[in-house]
């Protein structure tokens, strides 16, 4: 493939490069600086142009990359210290980069961003979905940058990916390159002797050699399913935890100094959707990166203290510039000294009755052959041909030894031996080499599925346990909730908070109807103090219990705020609130996720039979009634005052049934005039006796009154009855 990456010199750009090459791609530099004075890895072509440059589509179009990646978060040609113009022109380079890429259309584009977009304290890891909440101009230049993606993948059909890199650390070369909290941690500890930890900071560290490996997985990738990934080892550590490491492994003792801020940060992304996509985990740990990073800073202590590189001596400075040749050199040095005892071997045993037949030359290539592989077989079938033909001139002439096919013969096989037995063992070292990647690859796999399998005990002696306890078992949440379907539809709303408050064990639960987009209004509750909010209330009023449910999550009341119940969650039928459950009573110790993850089981347990007891009691409205009148039958209202004097001998509910003194032959005009002064949740209806009657939900005799002053004033009496012979 062709690549282009986009960005300045640094240890993610040198290893990136490194990677792609040895995966046999192509790779093209765009340095985003004129003349770039900094160190890069060699690459297939350079380009040294800034971003705001005019020909950017150009260099994409003779490119033809089939992937773009641009370090973004993580470019070195922007240094941040004067954010406020940098993040002015992070984003128009980011432009002028997208707009050159949209011209050609042709491959993936991935932008990489980092950790920095969320500030504040997270309980949980970090999901994709969260919305960003940056601050500073580089956290919401980088916010900025990911919209901009996000449009042009949207907009303009294009394929453009975005990765977040989670704390991503290296070994500095220079103090430059100290940008990352271990590098810094590291420093203050050698030059004060002490470092400063707070234990509520928690983060995730992630090693660049990781990160490219990630990062590569996604560039190979032929199709993604999502446009935003986390990269992250997702391995929670305090820093508390990073300054124990750091002291553990510097040779000097440091102090670790306590400093708590004033808030709980906590930042963790979850790589859990690109592990669930591409397989791939981390293979360094923080206690290994801690480690390389302690070491590498420990060997150059000047350079991070002072900022000054120390002077080479003069032997320093030329074996940099001709280490690699005297390394290369090596095996060649190393190849004509022992061509020597084998020339001289060779020839003693010229003219000898017993070793006459042996030759040596061909144990020599053979054996550098065997030991080096093919480049070094070449040479030594050369050093052996140059011995050999310089023998037989002892005897002979140079010209009748050119004229003898005995030697070209001895030469060819010389050269074919060489050469096959060099390729074989070439050959071998490569599979070689690929069954240790894969064996290591395989470890690291069984690592974690060991880990998976670890997980999975644990859960699985969590369940044992649930049976066993036959507390919070699904067979016993199951067997409880059925017995809805053992009551008459008129009963089930009334009985599912006598269940609800069974298995959340809290003898305090509501359960509210919602009849608009603005009010919900109670149907039945188990307690005085799950009445404490009153029989109506205005949910989109409740702050952050209304927003945790319209997310349709379980709201828990972590503040203990008086005012909200401690946990509460809706009931939805096709995307619209329905009921909303609402739980008090619950120790501290139980406001955990497993509960709130309980109360979500049991509400998906209840929702049938609930909703389905809702939708009968509408038809009971809707389609039982008195011929051209809004007032219902005498079957169907009978049975509804049954079950509302059952739920409210059982302390479930309040009501007031009221009886019209009105003549059975006025009903009809009565019922007209009445239904204006009752509220939704009242019902009006006949009984055997044929007379007019009101039932109010909800309602004590106290506030009845009220009702029995308006039917005065409409010209009808009426009187509280204390019910009806069941």
């Amino acid at each position: 493939m062709n690549i282009l990456l986009i960005g300045g010199s640094g240890n993610l750009m040198n290893q990136l490069i490194i990677k792609l090459k040895k995966e046999g791609h192509r790779v093209h530099l765009l340095t985003g600086e004129q003349h770039a004075a900094n160190t890069y890895e060699k690459v297939f072509e350079r380009y040294e142009f800034t971003y705001d440059n005019g020909n950017l589509s150009e260099i994409f179009q003779s490119v033809s990359p089939d992937v773009t990646l641009f370090l973004g978060a993580y470019d070195t040609n922007f240094s941040w210290r004067h954010s406020e113009r940098e993040s002015v022109r992070f984003i128009a380079g980011l432009m002028n980069i997208l707009v050159a890429y949209s011209m050609i259309n042709k491959g993936k584009f991935i932008f990489l961003s980092s950790e920095e977009l969320y500030q504040g304290n997270f309980e949980q890891d970090i999901w994709e979905e969260e919305p960003p909440c940056a601050r500073g101009f580089r956290g919401t230049a980088l916010e900025q940058a990911e919209n901009i993606c996000s449009n042009f993948r949207e907009n303009w059909n294009l394929n453009i990916l975005v990765l977040r890199l989670d704390h991503l650390y290296s070994i500095p070369k220079d103090r430059e390159e100290l940008d990352g909290i271990c590098g810094e941690m590291c420093r203050k500890a050698m030059e004060s002797g002490c470092i400063h930890a707070d234990p509520d900071t928690v983060l995730s560290l992630l090693y660049v050699s990781d990160a490219v490996e990630f990062i590569y997985q996604v560039a190979a990738a032929r199709r993604t399913k999502h446009f935003l990934y986390h990269l992250s080892s997702s391995q929670p550590v305090s820093e508390l935890e990073l300054a124990g490491m750091i002291g553990k492994n510097m040779d000097s003792v440091v102090e670790i100094v306590l400093e708590p801020k004033p808030a709980k940060s906590r930042r963790v992304l979850s790589n859990q959707r690109f592990l669930e996509e591409f397989g791939v985990s981390v293979c360094h740990t923080a206690e290994d990166g801690v480690d390389k990073i302690v070491s590498g800073m420990m060997k150059n202590k000047a350079v991070f203290l002072t900022g000054e590189e120390e002077t080479p001596s003069v032997w320093k400075r030329i074996w940099r510039r001709v280490g690699w040749f005297v390394k290369a050199s090596v095996p060649f040095v190393e190849n004509m000294i022992c061509f020597i005892p084998f020339f001289m071997l060779n020839n003693r045993t010229v003219g000898s009755d017993y070793f006459a037949r042996l030759d040596f030359y061909l144990f020599y290539v053979l054996l550098f052959a065997i030991v080096y592989g093919q480049h070094q077989a070449i040479f030594s079938a050369v050093l052996a041909v140059c011995g050999y033909l310089f023998r037989q001139m002892y005897t002979r002439s140079g010209f009748e030894v050119m004229l003898d096919y005995t030697t070209y013969v001895w030469m060819a096989q010389l050269f074919i031996l060489g050469l096959v037995v060099g390729y074989m063992r070439d050959q071998i070292r490569s599979i070689r080499m690929e069954s240790e990647e894969v064996q290591k690859n395989l470890k690291r796999q069984l690592r974690d599925i060991k880990d998976i399998n670890n997980s999975n005990v644990r859960v699985k002696d969590v369940l044992e346990r649930q049976v066993i306890d036959q507390k919070d078992s699904i067979g016993k949440l199951y067997s409880i909730t059925s017995t809805l379907d053992q009551y008459m539809t008129e009963e089930v709303l009334f009985y599912a908070v006598e269940i609800l408050s069974k298995i959340l064990r809290s003898p305090d639960v509501a359960i509210y109807t919602v009849y608009n987009s603005d009010y919900a209004r109670m149907f039945s509750a188990s307690s005085d103090v799950a009445r404490q909010l009153g029989n109506s209330i205005r949910y989109p009023d409740m702050g952050e219990l209304y927003e945790a449910l319209r997310q349709r999550k379980v709201y828990v009341n972590r503040q203990l705020d008086e005012r909200y119940p401690l946990m509460a969650n809706a009931i939805y039928e096709n995307d619209e609130m329905k009921m909303i459950v609402m739980v008090w009573g619950i120790p501290w110790e139980r406001m955990t996720l497993g509960q709130a993850n309980l109360l979500v089981v049991i509400s998906y347990l209840i929702q049938n039979a609930v909703l389905r007891a809702g939708r009968y009691m509408e038809a009971l409205e809707q389609q039982r009634y008195v011929e051209d009148t809004h007032i219902l039958e005498p079957g169907a209202f009978t049975t509804l005052v049954e079950a509302y004097q059952k739920a409210k001998k059982k302390n479930l509910t309040e009501c007031t049934l009221l009886q019209i003194q009105a003549d059975p032959s006025e009903c009809e005009r009565a019922g007209e005039v009445l239904l204006k002064n009752l509220r939704q949740t009242d019902y009006l209806g006949t009984m055997e006796d044929g007379r007019l009657y009101v039932l109010l939900a909800n309602t004590v005799r106290k506030e009845a009154e009220i009702v029995i002053s308006r039917f005065d004033a409409a010209g009808f009496k009426s009187i509280v009855v204390e019910g009806i012979e069941g």
